[in-house]
């Protein structure tokens, strides 16, 4: 599950507005604003999610999950490794 926390993070780290990361990921505009204005988890439809967390990891963006390895053991991203910017 990502977090709206997340999302917003891995939009900074990415250096993209939520119009782009919605072209990203081939859903609507209104559909992130609605995804980043959730209170903790992510609420949506998971169609819509799984293209998000997808549109993320194509771009290099490497979510970190509730339990998932990370030095403090907490939630966060971080980027794989540098590469080209996305694609538009």
């Amino acid at each position: 599950m990502i977090t709206s926390f997340q999302m917003r993070a891995a939009r900074a780290l990415l250096g993209i507005d939520q119009k782009t990361l919605a072209e990203l990921a081939g859903v609507s505009l209104p559909t992130i604003q609605r995804m980043e204005a959730s209170d903790g988890n992510v609420r949506g439809v998971v169609e819509s999610l799984t293209k998000v967390v997808d549109a993320f990891n194509r771009a290099g963006v490497d979510l970190i999950g509730e339990h998932a390895r990370s030095d403090d053991g907490g939630r966060g991203v971080r980027l794989k490794q540098p590469g080209p910017p996305p694609r538009l």
